[in-house]
């Protein structure tokens, strides 16, 4: 596909669901390998806030940062006097590139399904998340299942194929889900029968038991080995399972568990099974009722991604509380507030100021909800979610600062490379929506034809005359089918007005 096709599908596509047109260009191989950005006040995340501060990127990377950095030759130069720059937003619990669906829900263990087979690099999701100055998001599996399908984090590369989405590095994870929706008690699905498990009770268990095998089979593999490395020539390999191979890893530290879960009592459940087979839980997704188990989920090293202010959309979150981020916060947890939702995504940056008025975090806890604090919980913290020397230069600059209702994201950096230019955007407007008229027109025209095609010509139409031989009488009634059709193993249907179901 050519940027200027790309472009065209976009747009059509955008107005036929009643959204804004959008950007798909792709960018340039030749972008700026060296920018300076200048005059801003830089918020670092790390240490304090730089005031008419520069940064000096090259080659996707920090290279300097000061106040007083001079532009090599052949830099780009942006001019960001009066305005902000901060670490590239980073969303831990997000749905945007999936591409048919989230939920494998057949099997309450989907493990075995892995969102990064099917990530879409077109979903206009991305752009408009690159607008609101996210960079950076963990793509999750649903909650239909007591353990999910495999996770995966990416950086909003625009433009570029869905290979190029993931996070170079970065550990892989794994969607865990508490409570009603892996319980599935109050639906189903017609025709289909109930699926275990039903209860609470049941929902630990099946992780429970899923572990157990877990254990088990990697102690076959282990046994294995170590027959092999002993010098037995005969001996067989275990029957590979690719089902329990994602729950070896999470036993081995080499994949995060990220557990949607709502109430106190299912939190601390998986702590304990946790605990019992030698694993951590890397973030509570939601966790709206981590603030009556903090310290627990300090004591446990155990992220908090929650919502900002979300509550009583379901019995489930009747006791979320916009205290949430803050309470857990000044308890020693590591915080972040998340979107799950691709259209909250594109103001995360105010999400998180709400916690400074309720719950009175400070100006950098608030700002360290939507940067530091998710790249920790992703462990990605050492390439990404602080400005500094060495870190990537996923950036984004606001007109006002961040955390102010009136902060409209500017540009927003990835590697080094500007993806969303606002002022570029609004000027490239008129033209896709020409052209976006013009893709509708042209649509419209084909399927006047289409009709057209498809009437009849009453001129080349024969008149109909009626035969008297052949016709039939308008009170003349079919015959039933004979004895002989009933004989060869047909069933009369003539008294059955849906086909002989009875």
């Amino acid at each position: 596909m050519n940027a200027r096709h790309g472009i065209a599908v976009a747009a059509l596509l955008s107005a036929l669901v009643g959204s804004s047109t959008v950007s798909r260009a792709t960018p340039p191989a030749d972008a700026d390998s060296v920018i300076l950005i200048q005059n801003a006040t830089i918020l670092t995340v790390s240490h304090g806030i730089i005031e008419n501060g520069s940064i000096l990127i090259k080659d996707g990377k920090i290279a300097e940062l000061g106040s007083s950095i001079k532009a090599p030759t052949g830099a780009r130069v942006i001019d960001a006097t009066g305005q902000f720059v901060m670490p590239g937003i980073i969303d831990c619990h997000s749905h945007i590139a999936i591409e048919g669906g989230v939920n494998e829900g057949s099997v309450s263990v989907s493990s075995i399904a892995n969102i990064a087979e099917v990530l879409d690099s077109d979903d206009v999701g991305i752009y408009r998340d690159l607008a609101g100055g996210v960079t950076t998001a963990n793509i999750l599996h649903g909650s239909a299942n007591s353990i999910g399908g495999q996770t995966i984090v990416i950086k909003l590369r625009w433009g570029q194929p869905a290979a190029k989405l993931p996070f170079e590095g970065a550990l892989p994870g794994i969607k865990f889900a508490l409570g009603e929706n892996p319980k599935r008690s109050n639906f189903s699905f017609p025709g289909q029968p109930k699926r275990y498990p039903a209860t609470r009770m049941g929902v630990e268990e099946t992780i429970r038991g899923a572990f157990t095998e877990a254990r088990d089979y990697k102690n076959s593999w282990e046994a294995y080995r170590k027959r092999i490395t002993g010098g037995e020539k005969n001996a067989l390999p275990p029957r590979r399972d690719l089902r329990l191979e994602p729950l070896v890893e999470v036993l081995n530290g080499k994949r995060y568990v990220h557990a949607h879960c709502y109430r106190e009592d299912e939190i601390l459940m998986l702590l304990r099974v946790a605990k019992e087979f030698g694993f951590k839980v890397r973030t509570f997704q939601h966790v709206l009722e981590g603030y009556k188990v903090a310290d627990e989920l300090a004591a446990a090293g155990a992220g908090a991604s929650t919502f900002s202010d979300w509550w009583a959309y379901k019995v489930e979150a009747y006791d979320a509380i916009p205290y949430n981020a803050a309470m857990m916060t000044k308890r020693g947890v590591v915080v972040s507030v998340n979107s799950d939702d691709a259209a909250e995504a594109t103001h995360l940056n105010q999400e998180a100021a709400k916690s400074m008025k309720f719950g009175g975090l400070t100006h950098d806890e608030a700002l360290k909800l939507v940067t530091i604090n998710p790249a920790m919980q992703l462990g990605i913290d050492k390439r990404v979610g602080s400005i500094d020397v060495g870190k990537d230069a996923d950036l984004v600059i606001y007109n006002h600062d961040p955390l102010s209702a009136y902060a409209v994201a500017q540009k927003t950096i990835i590697d080094g490379r500007v993806l969303f230019d606002r002022d570029k955007d609004i000027a490239g407007r008129a033209t896709l929506e020409k052209e976006k008229q013009g893709l509708l027109a042209k649509e419209k025209k084909a399927e006047e034809k289409k009709s057209d095609e498809k009437k009849p010509d009453a001129a080349k139409k024969p008149e109909h005359k009626p035969d008297a031989k052949t016709d039939t009488k308008p009170d003349d009634k079919p015959k039933p089918p004979s004895d002989a059709w009933k004989r060869d193993g047909g069933e009369d249907m003539t008294n059955s007005a849906d086909g002989g179901a009875q």
